[in-house]
């Protein structure tokens, strides 16, 4: 099976072209050209730009991009240097940047309409049980005939003689 760098040298000389005449089509300079056609990726700082180089190379060319791609992505991936992305930081990561991570990949506008959802119906039920353990009102209240229950004091008092 033949690497990348080697596709892109046969290619190219299948082509009948010079590095110089690649190097002024993709704008790469030609030291990075001859250092992707001879599998040197160390001279590179990280695996991004060998990507882009790679990628805008083969385009050029008229390969196909997909299977270069993912043939570069396993021969960097057996390279020591290559085979990671580089932490930005020493530290490790945390609780909270899981988090934030998690929360930075919601799509607000569903998440705002469900959280509002939510709230309202949480209103609701809240309304609903503050009604069932509120005190019954005094005309549910069962009273023997002719008496009524005062408001003020709640004493339970006859009714007066009903004029005719």
């Amino acid at each position: 099976m033949t690497t990348v760098a080697e596709q892109l040298l046969r290619t190219r000389e299948a082509q009948s072209l010079s590095v110089h005449q690649v190097a002024e089509i993709t704008k790469i300079r030609t030291d990075h050209i001859r250092a992707l056609e001879e599998g040197n990726f160390n001279v590179f700082a990280a695996p991004v730009y060998i990507r882009g180089f790679v990628r805008t190379y083969a385009m050029m060319l008229k390969l196909d991009v997909g299977n270069i791609m993912a043939e570069l992505d396993k021969e960097l991936g057996q390279t020591e240097k290559f085979r990671e992305p580089p932490s930005l930081t020493d530290q490790k990561k945390g609780v909270v940047d899981f988090i934030t991570l998690q929360l930075s990949k919601l799509n607000w506008k569903i998440a705002s309409v469900v959280i509002g959802l939510l709230l309202i119906v949480g209103i609701i039920n809240f309304c609903f049980s503050l009604a069932r353990s509120h005190p019954k009102a005094s005309s549910e209240i069962n009273l023997p005939p002719a008496t009524y229950q005062s408001s003020t004091s709640g004493e339970t008092v006859p009714l007066p003689p009903a004029h005719r």
